[in-house]
């Protein structure tokens, strides 16, 4: 493997000289310097730098999408070489939606690295997609009714919705006895979370808040500002204990969508089966997961 190569790949991955630096415990200036030297081997300009932002030219780009596979190949074909006979080892990176990853994955972790301490855990939180293979991800966790086509997919729970608001919402502007109701209350949603496809129904609306963060559409809905389409991963708690209340309960989102844990289809360290057994194996109990 070309390390000047990888670190570019890295370098693109990360946005950054700096980020891509820190993974390979270098200075930024000599993650820099390495770069030129392989730009100067190529006799081509890779990176665009200002001191505001990096990107690929558009010859780093068409290079980027050649070599980031192979290098990503190469890595895993490195691990399972060296976890043959051992335990899973080496570098695992895994992305997930922001507040599920939050509240779902990073409170369970520590016995896993307790158990495999060899593995160097990335955690990578967005709800912005990210391509796996430019992004260099083992496994992702996706929420969705149709998980990416090339892929090993696993669907590990159904992903049920439901129409909620807080108490103190419904006291003040009523509670709505039909899909039609809606229209004269206040919805709350994400961007791009519209229309909300319900059992029976589909409801076009604007939220009353414009934000690009289902965790603030969250507090939102806690904090009395309207009715929102919630997983029930999400506000299960805030159902149980009161602080939320059903609306209209004959209507659900869509069962088609689905919590999924997606990796390649072939190659993939002994890191991420075993990170996907332990995930089932912490959420077998949970309301979500029936």
């Amino acid at each position: 493997m070309d390390p000047d190569i990888a670190l570019f790949v890295d370098v693109v991955r990360e946005g950054s000289l700096a980020g891509a630096a820190r993974l390979w415990r270098l200075s930024p200036a000599m993650a820099s310097k390495r770069i030129a030297r392989l730009e100067s081997r190529l006799g081509v300009r890779l990176l665009h730098r200002t001191t505001r932002r990096l990107a690929p030219t558009t010859a780093g780009a068409a290079f980027h999408a050649e070599v980031a596979p192979l290098i990503a190949g190469l890595r895993a074909a490195e691990a399972r070489v060296t976890q043959h006979d051992g335990d899973p080892a080496g570098p695992l990176r895994v992305s997930a939606p922001t507040s599920f990853g939050r509240m779902w994955i990073a409170p369970y972790l520590t016995p896993f690295l307790d158990r495999y301490p060899a593995i160097r855990l990335r955690l990578d939180l967005t709800d912005t997609f990210i391509d796996m293979i430019d992004g260099g991800i083992d496994l992702a966790i996706r929420i969705t009714a149709t998980p990416p086509s090339g892929l090993a997919a696993h669907r590990l729970a159904d992903n049920r919705r439901v129409l909620c608001a807080s108490p103190a919402y419904l006291a003040r502007a009523g509670t709505p006895g039909s899909i039609a109701d809606l229209a004269d209350h206040a919805l709350l949603a994400a961007q791009g979370q519209f229309p909300w496809r319900l059992t029976g129904a589909t409801v076009n609306g604007e939220s009353r808040v414009e934000t690009a963060s289902s965790e603030v559409v969250r507090e939102l809905v806690l904090g009395g500002a309207g009715i929102a389409l919630r997983s029930l991963w999400d506000v299960g708690d805030a159902l149980a204990d009161g602080r939320l209340s059903r609306v209209l309960p004959g209507h659900e989102g869509s069962a088609a969508v689905g919590i999924w844990a997606v990796h390649a289809a072939a190659g993939v360290p002994m890191a991420v089966p075993a990170l996907l057994g332990h995930l089932r194996e912490v959420w077998r109990d949970t309301a979500w997961m029936t």
